[in-house]
């Protein structure tokens, strides 16, 4: 009987994929930092693995008798070197793969991983498929459009204040996106296809293309209230997001990402792979994130 071992599987992409899996009947380990956040995991029928994902012992252990591990790196917004970090993370993840050895490996990784430089926080993207690379498995990397959930950040400010601050410049530029939850979806259709192709690169993004505009305006239907999108300065990004909670290490690589973002460097890889669509829309995506009492009333 095939296994698949989910990494990071109470998040909303880990999620998603084992939610099919298991519509499908298929097993699943469920990898988890806690376990005391795995009952549903537990309940849907999924064997559970405690394992941080630096430890690689303990991922050699979650990842033995695998057919096929998803793998996905997190991005820790408080660490004090956030570089280093998710270094240590790709590590700990690749050297546990090459000790148990799965036939497949479906990696979620970013748009613009095929950038070597400059490309802040997506640079970990680029050094993970990297280094999987030097694995003898059939290889997926699921490049992921940035994620609607991203907008949390800066909801509640929003809707305060009637004015989302955009470091997409400018903000009528649209830019792929998608929903976290289809990005799981889409991995476990991947992974519910028979294939062992030496190296596959498939890129996810919604069903279209949008920008901060619409974004606001999203976000005004939602709350019933005019929100209208504006430029945050370039000098006060940093200082923004460092007091949104960011460390000024992770804080200074999403800055970075977004200076080559607006430069329009960060898409789908022209000519390589495929493009899979999503089916969740921007306002159900938001709609979510927003506290039921500050809905309009339909």
């Amino acid at each position: 009987m095939k296994m698949f071992v989910i990494l990071g599987a109470t998040g909303k992409i880990g999620r998603a994929t084992i939610g099919a899996l298991r519509q499908n009947g298929l097993p699943v380990r469920a990898v988890v930092h806690n376990p005391s956040k795995a009952h549903e995991l537990h309940a849907c029928g999924c064997d559970i693995a405690a394992a941080d994902l630096r430890d690689m012992p303990a991922l050699v252990e979650a990842t033995k008798d695998a057919s096929a591990v998803q793998v996905i790196c997190p991005t820790p917004v408080q660490a004090e070197n956030a570089s280093a970090e998710m270094a240590a993370t790709i590590g700990a993840i690749t050297e546990a793969l090459r000790q148990t050895r799965p036939a497949r490996i479906l990696a979620t990784s970013d748009y613009g991983a095929q950038l070597p430089t400059g490309t802040g926080i997506t640079l970990t993207f680029h050094r993970l498929e990297s280094e999987l690379k030097k694995l003898p498995a059939a290889l997926t990397f699921l490049r992921s459009a940035e994620h609607m959930q991203n907008w949390g950040r800066g909801t509640g400010r929003a809707l305060q204040t009637g004015v989302l601050a955009s470091l997409h410049h400018p903000v009528s530029k649209t830019f792929p996106t998608v929903s976290a939850g289809d990005v799981g979806l889409i991995a476990a259709d991947l992974l519910l296809t028979d294939r062992n192709d030496a190296m596959r690169i498939v890129h996810a993004e919604g069903p279209r293309r949008y920008s901060a505009v619409d974004v606001a305006d999203a976000l005004s239907k939602i709350a019933g209230r005019e929100i209208v999108a504006r430029e945050m300065p370039r000098q006060d990004w940093i200082p923004v997001l460092v007091a949104g909670g960011m460390s000024a290490s992770y804080a200074q690589l999403v800055a970075d990402l977004f200076d080559v973002h607006n430069a329009g460097q960060i898409d789908a890889e022209q000519g390589v792979g495929e493009i899979r669509y999503g089916k969740t829309e921007l306002r159900a995506a938001l709609s979510a994130l927003v506290p039921s009492t500050l809905t309009a009333k339909a």
